[in-house]
């Protein structure tokens, strides 16, 4: 691999570092305005050129340019699962060859890793980099964008988190989340019981029919995750909500899906069901990734592929027919849990990988 200047990861960990002490949980609009301004900071201190601050009613997406024709979307984002105070509990350290914190591998030390493999560059022309607000709660306000620059720019690199191993992510499913409110009607539980329409009960035959909707063996998981219902202990209840995560493989799964879901019936007279969500981020299917992968290859013959459950922006690019390679971020682990660690000794090698990815797009 072209190794002309070296990457500084005592450099690499000092961004990290003011990445991760800038707390910055989904949703919170005023957190993910400083984020995105800290963002734009180290993207301007390592590249040069101006970081574009894009407002959106999620927060602020984060949009650079080093100028002439658009040829790769380097993709990441900047908001995190973690509410504020997690870092008080959890601050940034590093010890025994790790680096721990709140976002490190979910995706903070992936922007790193992309910038300071950028800098590695003589020629930037044609790198675009978007850091969004909203990933972590489905890119609504951030997706138009996402597909907008993806086809101004003919190749994605995501750098959200490696697979495991280190492993490149050359597929995921398709997912999104349902959600089904079931109306009743509330009575006494001891005195008139039968006057109710128990909204508890109709839930239950509700998540045993969504239960088997799935089909895991081609790739189809339906997995109802949240339930609620009922006011008191005396009261049939008359209201009940199920939250279903739903993964697909496949467009196809994907239209039977969200059939199913609108064809949910009632079991008990008088009850009601209403159905919101969807699958919102359509399958990336391997063969997005095919070409981008075998340049990978050629740059680290050590890298596995991996097809995974997780969604990204990526799924969007993809669907688009836009050639998209994910993992290419963080080498670690533990995304969205207390024990996140990012891998230091790998942040050179992933930097070096982006800087060659580049040259070869460039050169296409």
């Amino acid at each position: 691999m072209h190794k002309t200047v070296d990457v500084s990861v005592d450099a690499m960990i000092e961004d990290l570092r003011t990445l991760v002490e800038t707390e910055s949980p989904s949703r919170d609009l005023d957190s993910l305005a400083v984020s995105a301004k800290v963002v734009a900071a180290v993207i301007e201190n390592r590249l040069g050129g101006r970081a574009l601050l894009v407002e959106s009613e999620a927060g602020p997406h984060v949009h650079w340019s080093a100028g002439g024709d658009p040829r790769v979307l380097i993709l990441g984002h900047h908001d995190t699962v973690f509410p504020l105070g997690t870092l008080e509990r959890r601050p940034f350290a590093v010890e025994d060859g790790r680096a721990t914190g709140p976002g490190v591998f979910d995706m903070l030390g992936g922007l790193v890793q992309a910038i300071h493999g950028l800098a590695l560059l003589d020629d930037r022309s044609g790198v675009e980099i978007l850091v969004t607000a909203d990933e972590e709660v489905g890119s609504r306000s951030s997706r138009a964008l996402i597909e907008e620059r993806a086809l101004a720019c003919g190749a994605v690199l995501v750098f959200e988190g490696a697979a495991d191993g280190g492993g490149l992510k050359t597929g995921r499913k398709g997912c999104g989340t349902f959600q089904v409110s079931i109306a009743g009607r509330a009575s006494h539980a001891g005195l008139e019981p039968a006057a109710g329409v128990n909204a508890l009960i109709e839930a239950a035959h509700q998540v045993l029919d969504i239960a088997a909707l799935g089909r895991p063996e081609i790739g189809t998981t339906v997995t109802p995750t949240v339930a609620s219902a009922g006011t008191l202990d005396n009261v049939v209840p008359a209201e009940a909500t199920v939250v279903v995560d739903v993964r697909v493989e496949s467009a196809a799964e994907t239209e039977r899906i969200e059939a199913a879901f609108a064809a949910l019936a009632p079991h008990l007279d008088e009850a009601e069901i209403t159905v919101q969500g969807g699958i919102g981020r359509p399958p990336m299917p391997e063969a997005a990734s095919a070409e981008l992968f075998a340049v990978a290859r050629q740059l680290l013959p050590h890298l596995e592929g991996k097809a995974v459950g997780g969604g990204s922006d990526g799924n969007f690019t993809a669907a688009l027919g836009v050639p998209t390679l994910d993992g290419l971020g963080a080498v670690g682990g533990g995304a969205h849990a207390d024990h996140e660690y990012l891998e230091i000794d790998a942040m050179a090698e992933r930097a070096h990988l982006v800087a060659g990815l580049v040259r070869a797009i460039q050169k296409a």
